[in-house]
C-alpha cells in the first residue's frame, strides 16, 4: 500500500512531467508556424508578429535611467550606472567609445551609442543599452542631446532586479568611485547651466603654505572640526556648510590657500564665474549639481557681480526705468546670491565649504560676509619673518642662513608679497639649491633695499611737492590780499 505523501509526489512529478510535455509540444509547434510563415509572408511583418507572440509568452520589463531627473538635477543613478558598466564594458561590449581625462593621464571606456552588453545578478540575465535622443529644435529648457540607459529583463526578476540588483550598481559604484578617484576641478561657462571639469593637480600643502605658523594652524583645526561634525550639525539644526573669505592684497597666496584645503579635506573644487551666470535660475541649477564634499570658489568677488557699496543710496539713484531694465535682464542679484550661501537652496546637499576671495574686503556688501555667512574671515598679507623661512626651505631648501636676520628686519618695514618672494627666490636650474641660497638671498636683500631707497625717494619728492604747493598758496592769498587793500 501506498501512502498518502507518497501519491501527492507521484501526482505532482505527473503533473510536472505534463507540463514540460506541454511546453515542449507549443515551443515546437510555435517553431514549425515561424518557419511555414516565413516563406510565403513579407519578412518584416512575421517578425513583428512572433515579436508579439513572443512578449506575451516570455514577458519583459523595461526601467529606462535618464542623465538627468528633470531640468535641475543630474540623476545620481545614470552615474552610478555609467560607473558600473564602465568596469565592465571593455570585456563584453563590441562598439566602445574612449574618453581621456582632460588634465589626466588616464581614460575610460564606455559604451558606445545603440550598443548593449549583458550582465547577470541572482540568476536574472539584464540586458543593458546606451542611447542618445537628439533633438533639433533645441532651447536653453531643452537639451539638443538627451542620454540615457536602458534595462530589460525577464518580469518574474521584477522583485530581485528592483529590491536588489539596481542597490547592487549603486554599492559598487561607489566602491569604484572610492578606488579610482580623482580630485576635479569643474567650471561653468555661458553656454550651458553645467559644469566641466578637468583632473585637479595642483601640489599645494599646508606645509609649503607662506603664512604665519599660528593662523595656518587654526585654519588646519578649522577645517579638521568642520569634517567630523556631521552628527553636530544635524542635531542644531544646520546645513553642514562653511564659508570662508579670503582677503588681501593680489600674490598674498588666497588662490593657494584654497588648493591646500581641498588637498587637505580630499574635495573636488567648483570654480563659479559669477558674470558667466544668466540670472538666479541658473546659479540655483549650478548648485543643486555640485556633490558633497566639495569647495564652491566665487574668486574676486568684488569684480564679479554689483555686490558692493550701500544699496540703500544705490536704490534712490536708480530711476524706474533702471530697475525696468534690471528686471528684464533678469540677472543675478544680491537676494539671488545670498539665497545660494545660507538660504532654502543651501540645503539641498551638504559637506560643502564656500569660499570668497577679494582684494578689497571693505568694498563688499556687510550682509555678504557677516558671520554666519563667512564664518571664518583669514586676511593674508604681505610676507611675514615666518612666511619667509618657508619660502626659504621650499625654493632653497635651506632652515638657516646669515642673512636671515637682515631679511627679517627689512620684512618689518617692507611690504613686499609672498608671490613676489618667491620669484626672486625660485631656481630654475639643475645646479644644487643650497649653493645657489647665498645668491638668492643676496638678490632678496638688494631687492628689499632697493624698494626701501625708492618708497624714502618717493616719501621725499612728495613732502617736497606739498611743501611747494604750500608755498604758492601762501603766495597767491598774499596777492589777493594786497589786490584788495
Amino acid at each position: 500500500m501506498f501512502s498518502k505523501s507518497a501519491l501527492v509526489a507521484a501526482m505532482e512529478k505527473k503533473g510536472s512531467n505534463k507540463m514540460f510535455s506541454n511546453f515542449g509540444s507549443t515551443l515546437a509547434s510555435f517553431l514549425l508556424m515561424y518557419a511555414t510563415i516565413s516563406k510565403f509572408a513579407d519578412s518584416s511583418l512575421v517578425n513583428r508578429l512572433f515579436a508579439m507572440i513572443k512578449a506575451f509568452l516570455f514577458p519583459q520589463i523595461r526601467i529606462v535611467i535618464p542623465a538627468e531627473s528633470g531640468y535641475w538635477k543630474k540623476n545620481t543613478l545614470y552615474l552610478a550606472v555609467e560607473t558600473y558598466l564602465r568596469a565592465n564594458a571593455s570585456a563584453k561590449a563590441k562598439s566602445l567609445k574612449a574618453i581621456a581625462d582632460q588634465g589626466g593621464d588616464k581614460f575610460k571606456l564606455k559604451l558606445d551609442e545603440n550598443e548593449s552588453i549583458t550582465d547577470k545578478f541572482g540568476g536574472a540575465v539584464i540586458k543593458w543599452g546606451y542611447y542618445c535622443q537628439r533633438n533639433p529644435t533645441s532651447n536653453h529648457y531643452e537639451k539638443s542631446e538627451k542620454h540615457y540607459y536602458t534595462l530589460n529583463f525577464s518580469k518574474c526578476h521584477r522583485d530581485l532586479v528592483v529590491g536588489s540588483y539596481l542597490k547592487h550598481i549603486v554599492e559598487t559604484s561607489h566602491e569604484l568611485s572610492s578606488k579610482y578617484k580623482q580630485r576635479m576641478l569643474y567650471s561653468n561657462s555661458t553656454e550651458e547651466d553645467e559644469w566641466t571639469k578637468v583632473v585637479f593637480k595642483h601640489p599645494a600643502k599646508f606645509d609649503t603654505l607662506a603664512m604665519d605658523t599660528n593662523k595656518k594652524n587654526e585654519i588646519i583645526n578649522d577645517l579638521t572640526c568642520f569634517r567630523n561634525s556631521k552628527n553636530y550639525y544635524a542635531k542644531i539644526g544646520k546645513t553642514w556648510k562653511r564659508g570662508y573669505l579670503l582677503y588681501g592684497p593680489p600674490g598674498t597666496g588666497k588662490s593657494t590657500m584654497i588648493a591646500a584645503m581641498a588637498n587637505f579635506l580630499e574635495y573636488d573644487i567648483y570654480d563659479l564665474e559669477l558674470t558667466a551666470v544668466k540670472n538666479n535660475v541658473s546659479l540655483r541649477r549650478l548648485l543643486t549639481n555640485t556633490a558633497q564634499k566639495a569647495i564652491i570658489v566665487i574668486e574676486d568677488i568684488d569684480c564679479s557681480l554689483a555686490l558692493t557699496g550701500d544699496r540703500e543710496s544705490k536704490k534712490k539713484k536708480k530711476s524706474k526705468s533702471d530697475m525696468d531694465e534690471d528686471k528684464r535682464k533678469n540677472t543675478v542679484t544680491l537676494s539671488g546670491l545670498l539665497n545660494f550661501i545660507d538660504g532654502l537652496w543651501s540645503a539641498c546637499g551638504e559637506e560643502r565649504i564656500v569660499v570668497f576671495t577679494t582684494n578689497h574686503v571693505d568694498k563688499l556688501d556687510p550682509a555678504l560676509i557677516r558671520r554666519g555667512r563667512m564664518d571664518m574671515h583669514i586676511e593674508l598679507s604681505y610676507c611675514s619673518y615666518e612666511a619667509f623661512k618657508v619660502l626659504a626651505k621650499n625654493y632653497l631648501d635651506i632652515d638657516s642662513h646669515p642673512l636671515f636676520n637682515e631679511i627679517g628686519e627689512l620684512l618689518k618695514t617692507k611690504n613686499i608679497t609672498p608671490a613676489d618672494v618667491a620669484e626672486v627666490l625660485i631656481c630654475n636650474t639643475t645646479e644644487s639649491k643650497v649653493s645657489r641660497a647665498t645668491e638668492r638671498l643676496e638678490e632678496l636683500v638688494a631687492v628689499l633695499k632697493k624698494d626701501q631707497k625708492q618708497e624714502e625717494k618717493d616719501a621725499t619728492e612728495e613732502k617736497d611737492e606739498t611743501e611747494e604747493q604750500g608755498r604758492v598758496k601762501s603766495f597767491l592769498y598774499a596777492q589777493v590780499r594786497r589786490f584788495y587793500q
